[in-house]
């Protein structure tokens, strides 16, 4: 395990010299609550994420980790720090250029599926484009719904579909918009063993073939083994990171940061 103990101030890290980052962080708090009843969810947050990589987040419970990801994807705004995604402060931007760069650039997966019940899963994946105002590439689209096996699925509603086939309609929405970054919250949580193995294997099949930058928040050593990366939150702060892990490795960082 490589700690990472970035100096407040300084340039976002990464785990490799040179390489671009499709998203970081610096410097970054929030605080939720006001005087005694305050509480700091991330504390002084500098980290960088890489484009074309897939990184897991992982941490125990009120470690920050979902909080870091919502910052990052824009979905929160910080108490104090910088973020950037897609070469774009994210405090620089008003409500409506923040609302048109998350539908352009950001990609979401989250445990709940979220797709809207009364729509077919074409229609649910390609939402965003409409909202958008944006034209369906149909050769990308294709592209898409062939590698997550939905072809023969996409004229049914959410409630014709399992679980594992929600899932994938979800990360095809995320994916049709060809985002700068797609962030999954717990996206095997509600998933049986086999299905979550499967839907993880499209997300680092995304980073590998398409060139996808993937973020994942999860509880799972399992999950995080898949990814090229993992970020160890623990208080609010970066505790180190391990770089292409195995499930044990992670299990074993994971105690470590319980026994701190």
């Amino acid at each position: 395990m490589t700690t990472t103990t970035p100096q407040r101030g300084s340039a976002p890290t990464t785990t490799r010299q040179g390489s671009a980052l499709a998203a970081s962080a610096l410097d970054l708090t929030k605080t939720y609550g006001r005087g005694e009843a305050a509480v700091t969810a991330l504390d002084g947050v500098s980290v960088g994420i890489e484009a074309r990589r897939f990184t897991a987040i992982m941490g125990p419970s009120g470690s920050g980790k979902s909080t870091l990801m919502h910052l990052l994807a824009g979905l929160d705004t910080p108490t104090s720090g910088r973020v950037h995604l897609a070469e774009h402060e994210l405090s620089s931007l008003s409500d409506g250029q923040l609302t048109r760069l998350r539908r352009e650039s950001v990609g979401f997966v989250f445990q709940a599926f979220n797709l809207l019940p009364t729509l077919t899963a074409r229609q649910n994946l390609r939402l965003p484009l409409d909202l958008a105002g944006r034209d369906v590439d149909a050769a990308w689209e294709r592209t898409v719904v062939d590698a997550l096996g939905l072809t023969e699925r996409l004229d049914h509603r959410p409630g014709e579909l399992s679980g594992g086939q929600q899932q994938r309609v979800a990360l095809a929405r995320a994916l049709v918009t060809r985002p700068a970054v797609i962030f999954a919250d717990e996206p095997t949580g509600a998933l049986d063993s086999t299905t979550g193995a499967e839907v993880l294997a499209l997300l680092r099949r995304s980073v590998d073939e398409w060139g996808q930058t993937v973020v994942m928040v999860t509880h799972d050593p399992g999950a995080a083994a898949v990814a090229d990366r993992v970020l160890m939150l623990a208080d609010g702060q970066i505790a180190g990171e391990l770089d292409h892990p195995d499930a044990d490795a992670v299990l074993v960082a994971l105690r470590d940061l319980g026994r701190a």
